[in-house]
């Protein structure tokens, strides 16, 4: 979920945890559970600061290590720890339960949209991605936005408007994720030899973008209330082993794409004095352009002269990013 779905969702489990008897009858026990929820609720996306170094640096670690099973344990210490100091006379272990789970429920929401997370680590690297929520979802944001507001101006029972904003919240998961399967059901009718469907969620309740797997094809797709229209079709090529793509595989950036990315199409290109060995990730699609890439240029000496990753709505922009990036 994005970062401001996240903070109020916070707000929304510290009004709910105010139902907590041994906070209420604390003195400072709401503020130190607010202070502890909303923290909690958004740490471990502190990995966003990896933006500042390199687009790899931060598609192969976002929501990785930071979303791991070791690591909510970490924050959740963290965090209890922080408010206990901050705030005098609340029982700790409450803060640490309620700690816990704004961290959990932060990396349990995350694995519901196409981006996902890798938070079975250190059990597997394998991202976690179920595609069920938009990454911004326009309902969840309102429903906790309100929440939040109440539970800051109003008089009435922070913890009620806590439960009415996550059985709502639970409610419309249960209609997505009854659209999902609506979704693959109606994938697998309509195709053959399907193996994988990946679903995009849009903010709309009734529309999804779709990168579909069958056993010789990729498609693009998407679904509108029960119907699928396909944008695109691509024969499914395996990638080859040859010193082009095997050299191409060392560049950071493309490792970090590969290591990221599901479902892609390739293309090697041999002009007169490099090599350029291009990936696109089939999953966003926009205005028939597919802006998540990898790209890398290499002289015909196999060496990488330049490369990029990243987010790229135009081939002229590429270009000029590739043109930055030093030899």
């Amino acid at each position: 979920m994005d970062t401001a779905t996240h903070l109020v969702m916070g707000i929304t489990l510290g009004g709910l945890a105010t139902l907590d008897p041994v906070i209420a009858q604390s003195d400072l026990g709401p503020q130190a559970v607010m202070f502890a929820t909303i923290v909690g609720s958004n740490i471990p996306d502190i990995d966003t600061v990896l933006k500042l170094r390199n687009n790899a640096k931060y598609i192969r670690n976002h929501r990785g290590i930071t979303h791991s099973i070791p690591a909510v344990l970490l924050w959740s210490f963290t965090v209890s720890g922080a408010a206990f100091a901050l705030f005098s006379n609340v029982p700790y272990l409450h803060l640490l339960l309620w700690s816990f789970v704004a961290v959990f429920l932060h990396v349990f929401v995350d694995i519901f949209n196409a981006y996902g997370t890798q938070a079975l680590r250190p059990f597997t690297r394998k991202w976690v991605a179920l595609g069920v929520i938009n990454t911004f979802d326009v309902v969840i944001f309102l429903i906790h936005a309100l929440g939040a507001i109440l539970i800051i101006t109003a008089d009435g029972s922070k913890g009620l408007t806590g439960i009415a904003a996550y059985a709502l919240t639970l409610m419309y998961y249960i209609g997505r994720f009854a659209m999902k399967i609506n979704i693959e059901s109606t994938v697998r009718k309509q195709f053959k030899n399907v193996e994988q469907v990946l679903i995009s969620p849009t903010y709309r309740f009734y529309h999804y973008h779709l990168a579909i797997v069958t056993d010789e094809h990729y498609y693009v797709a998407r679904f509108h209330r029960g119907s699928i229209m396909v944008h695109d079709k691509f024969e499914r090529v395996p990638l080859p082993d040859n010193e082009i793509i095997q050299a191409a595989q060392q560049d950071v950036n493309i490792s970090a794409f590969l290591s990221f990315s599901p479902v892609y199409r390739w293309d090697i290109f041999d002009y007169m004095d490099h090599y350029e060995v291009r990936f696109i990730d089939l999953r966003y699609r926009s205005k028939g352009y597919y802006p998540f890439v990898a790209i890398v240029q290499l002289n015909k000496d196999l060496q990488i002269v330049s490369s990029y990753t990243g987010w790229i709505f135009s081939e002229e922009k590429l270009r000029k990013k590739l043109e930055l990036i030093p030899n």
